[in-house]
C-alpha cells in the first residue's frame, strides 16, 4: 500500500489468514498489503526480494566478438591466467576499444567461465 517491498513476514501473515478462512481483502489488510499483492501471492506471481534479478541484458555484450576467437583459446590453454592479464592483452591488441570501465564486466565473465570449468583456478 505504501510502495514499500513486501517482506516475508507479511507474506506469512497473509497466507496464515487465508488458511484460516479470511477473505483476500481481510487477509491483505491484516498483512498490510494490497488486495492485488494478495492475489499475486496466491497465484504464485509474486517474487520475493532476492528473486528480482533481470534475465535480460541491459547493454550489448562488448566482448562477444573476441570471446570465442581471442579469450577462450587462451583460457583453455592456460586456465590459471588472471582476468586482468587477459584484459590487458585485449587492450594491447585492440587499442581504444576496451576501456578500463569494462574491466569488472570482463572479470565477471572470466569468473563465470572458470566456475563452469572445475580444472581452472580462480
Amino acid at each position: 500500500m505504501s510502495g514499500k517491498p513486501i517482506n516475508s513476514v507479511q507474506i506469512k501473515v497473509y497466507t496464515m489468514a487465508r488458511s484460516q478462512g479470511k477473505t483476500q481483502k481481510t487477509a491483505a489488510a491484516m498483512a498490510g498489503i494490497s488486495e492485488r499483492s494478495g492475489r499475486r501471492i496466491e497465484k504464485g506471481e509474486y517474487r520475493h526480494g532476492g528473486d528480482r534479478r533481470r534475465h535480460w541484458r541491459t547493454h550489448p555484450d562488448c566482448f562477444a566478438q573476441v570471446w570465442q576467437l581471442e579469450i577462450l583459446p587462451l583460457l583453455e590453454e592456460n586456465p590459471e591466467l588472471r582476468a586482468i592479464t587477459l584484459f590487458r592483452h585485449l587492450q594491447d591488441k585492440f587499442p581504444g576499444q576496451y576501456g578500463d570501465s569494462k574491466l569488472r564486466t570482463f572479470q565477471r565473465r572470466v569468473s563465470r567461465w572458470k566456475s563452469l570449468h572445475p580444472g581452472a583456478k580462480r
